[in-house]
């Protein structure tokens, strides 16, 4: 069983070093990828978390969260204006590189399937958490 799932593991390995760190690092919920697809399909947005949790169907008090680790993974911008926290897509040219490649690389049902995979394992480990 044990070598079933070693080479299960070195499989779902198989992508470009730079996403998989991605997937391991910043994109590791399902909500955080919705806002990067989200983001990456909008990305002149400059909203609050209530109107981006309605845009990906999510409530908000999930999304918010999510949202602020974005921000502090370097992947959104946060500013607060007249006391609303407004969320904008990073401009680091680099990040928004990365998210491009990543975002290209979903087209790829393969690659998603991996992508599925790293994100579940994500959350498991985050669970088994004590």
């Amino acid at each position: 069983m044990a070598d079933a799932q070693d080479d299960a593991a070195h499989l779902m390995d198989d992508i470009d070093p730079r996403l998989l760190d991605l997937l391991r690092t910043r994109i590791n919920t399902f909500i955080k990828w919705d806002l990067v697809r989200f983001f990456h399909a909008n990305p002149h947005t400059a909203d609050t978390a209530e109107n981006l949790a309605r845009y990906t169907g999510r409530d908000v008090r999930v999304v918010e969260p999510e949202l602020r680790q974005l921000a502090q993974a370097g992947v959104l911008e946060v500013e607060t204006l007249a006391d609303l926290r407004v969320y904008t897509l990073t401009a680091d040219n680099n990040t928004v590189a990365l998210l491009d490649s990543f975002m290209r690389a979903c087209d790829d049902r393969q690659f998603r399937i991996k992508a599925i995979y790293h994100v579940i394992r994500s959350l498991r480990r985050e669970r088994e958490r004590p």
